[in-house]
């Protein structure tokens, strides 16, 4: 036992990480560090502080605070949140950069990782808080406020922010931040603004801040009252659906959700974040819902009486911009660990409790309730057809250039059962959604709250550092790969194996086919060279833009695929063996980016110009319209 009032003379920086490393996550049997180490990229902000201090720990014990260096702040964000993932929640990494650039390149990051509830902890540096020398480098200044930096900018995309102004504020931020980060239903990132002459300031610090502490994860029951709702409104029901989220996931409930669909006969239709709650070939799995959804999973949607929404929020890609689910009387029985997400949708029947948790209670309070034969054989029926329209539009067609379905298709037939695919944006999340045949429950990992160009490759690395046993298999486009790709000399220089499959469509195959759907003819979508006379580009001239000579030179091993009737078998070849590679391989594959994926009845509202001289746009608002007389205002 110490001494109540014993001290420890260090810096604040010293301090801050010393702490770090002493945070523990219990979640039932499961004890891990919280904070698994810290991505930092130094500058004049922050050298002096926590990059002293995280060296210091090291040269006393490497293994208590392991330090990665990073390319790009926001990737380093985009990293932690790989990882966390992977970790259910219970783990993340620090991230600290310097002041002003290095601290809002994390912006997006920060928000990324709030939107998608995934704990983060950001470590910005900040202007000097003495003002002894103002304006400093890299400050931003506002005449009528001088209390503001740009690091005020992370307050709204923060679950929790501080600045320590003073040496002794370190103790509450640094605790609240903890608070935040272990908290199901408040976490996201989780923002410590650190003045950099505040860092290297002395503090005397009590043992007890830097003593070993655990948190523990809550995981509550339902109250008793909202539980026998739930469970009227199940009974009651002719045909129900679950909506399962990304929540399943993070409460380790997949096992749970498998006995409750099961015992019940509920079919299960599965968000972006909540693919892998079941198995794609489990015969209750009715696959994707909403904009990217399946027909089978749309169907059930649009007939449902009660929609059992787990752990989920409900994005308007899971409601098809709230045209999904159309029977008159629906119902939406929530349950979700938050109760922002479970009073969505206006319900009476919120359930406000840990998936896992709930589905064991409401399992329990169900027995002897079963859907009807009529409902799961239609279930059965939609599935296996649904089966077959997959299959097709996998089989290789001997195009030169493939449809994008062809790619995926190659891909899952190399890839083994815990492989994880990660994907983020552009048009390969949402064929992923509705192609991908998940086979383990964190075998899918595809950011889609954010969608954040640039997030693959950055968020890839960081599913590997929290699944070293399994092979992570990077998805991307060409457009996302140019906006961040930068991290590859961190797979190299750390021997982090991931295999990157870098689709090259020569513009943006997404937003070039909603630019269609708009009235819009693909305008500034494409990569070509630009025609200043029409304000455009040639369509004709292809820009000569070679990335896997640009990958190559970053260090990473490359296999390029030309262009040919046997483009899908090589490119299965090259996943194989990548597979058996102990290093980090990207394969260069061309689609052609006219060939759609299967259409699952999904809608997505994305409004047209309501008044156009272009006949393009004319008929695309006309398409809107009638499509718009769906959408309902609550459901």
């Amino acid at each position: 036992m110490t001494a109540r009032n014993a001290t420890r003379r260090m810096t604040v920086s010293q301090a801050l990480v010393e702490f770090l490393a002493n945070q523990w996550t219990v979640d039932g049997d499961v004890r891990e560090r919280t904070i698994a180490g810290t991505f930092g990229i130094f500058g004049h902000g922050n050298i002096a502080g926590v990059a002293q201090a995280l060296k210091q720990l090291a040269r006393e014990d490497p293994a208590r605070m392991p330090y990665h260096q990073a390319r790009n702040e926001q990737a380093m964000v985009h990293q932690a949140v790989g990882y966390a993932r992977m970790h259910r929640r219970r783990a993340t990494y620090a991230c600290t950069a310097s002041v002003g650039p290095g601290a809002t390149n994390m912006l997006t990051g920060a928000a990324l990782a709030t939107t998608n509830r995934l704990p983060v902890l950001l470590l910005p540096s900040d202007t000097f808080a003495t003002r002894v020398a103002d304006p400093v480098l890299q400050q931003l200044e506002l005449p009528h406020d001088a209390t503001v930096s740009v690091n005020d900018a992370f307050r709204p995309l923060s679950r929790f922010f501080d600045r320590v102004s003073r040496p002794e504020q370190l103790f509450s931020a640094a605790l609240g931040a903890m608070r935040v980060l272990t908290d199901p239903v408040e976490t996201g990132a989780a923002t410590i603004s650190l003045p950099e002459d505040v860092q290297a300031e002395l503090i005397d610090v009590p043992l007890e801040f830097l003593r070993e502490r655990e948190w523990h994860v809550r995981r509550p029951q339902p109250e008793p009252g909202e539980l026998a709702r739930a469970v009227a409104a199940i009974r009651g029901a002719a045909a129900p659906l679950i909506v399962a989220g990304g929540g399943v996931l993070y409460s380790d409930a997949a096992e749970e959700l498998r006995r409750f669909a099961e015992a019940t006969g509920i079919a299960v239709a599965t968000t972006q974040a909540g693919v892998g709650a079941l198995p794609w070939d489990h015969p209750l799995a009715a696959g994707s819902v909403g904009a990217t959804g399946t027909t089978t999973a749309n169907r059930l949607a649009a007939e449902a009486d009660l929609v059992i929404g787990i752990g989920t929020r409900y994005s308007d890609f899971t409601t098809a911009s709230r045209s999904a689910f159309q029977h008159p009387g629906v119902r939406f029985v929530n349950l979700n660990v938050a109760s922002f997400d479970a009073l969505k949708h206006g319900t009476e029947l919120p359930l406000v409790a840990d998936a896992r948790a709930g589905l064991a209670a409401l399992g329990a309070e169900l027995a002897g309730y079963t859907t009807s034969a009529g409902y799961r054989g239609a279930l059965a029926e939609g599935k296996a057809a649904w089966d077959g329209v997959v299959d097709a539009a996998f089989a290789p067609s001997g195009r030169p250039r493939p449809a994008q379905s062809e790619i995926i298709g190659a891909v899952q037939a190399a890839s083994d059962p815990r492989d994880v695919v990660v994907c983020a944006a552009g048009s390969l999340p949402g064929d992923l959604h509705k192609l991908w045949r998940v086979r383990d429950d964190l075998g899918y990992h595809v950011e889609y709250a954010y969608s954040c160009m640039g997030y693959e490759i950055a968020g890839g690395l960081g599913v590997r550092r929290g699944a070293p046993d399994r092979d992570v298999i990077v998805m991307v486009g060409d457009g996302s790969y140019l906006m961040m790709h930068t991290e590859i000399v961190t797979a190299v220089a750390e021997g982090l194996k991931v295999i990157i499959v870098l689709i090259q469509n020569h513009g943006y195959a997404s937003i070039g086919a909603l630019s269609d759907t708009v009235g819009t003819d693909r305008y500034g979508t494409r990569y070509r060279y630009q025609d200043a006379e029409a304000n455009d580009v040639d369509p004709e001239r292809a820009l000569p833009v070679d990335l896997a000579a640009n990958a190559a030179s970053l260090g990473i091993d490359v296999v390029r695929i030309e262009p040919g009737a046997d483009v899908v078998a090589q490119l299965g070849e090259a996943v194989r063996a990548a597979k058996a590679s102990p290093t980090a391989t990207l394969i260069h594959v061309e689609s052609d980016p006219l060939i759609p994926a299967p259409d699952g009845g999904g809608w997505w509202d994305v409004p047209v110009a309501a008044v156009s001289e272009l006949s393009s746009t004319q008929r695309a608002r006309a398409a809107y319209e009638a499509a718009r007389e769906a959408q309902r205002p609550l459901v």
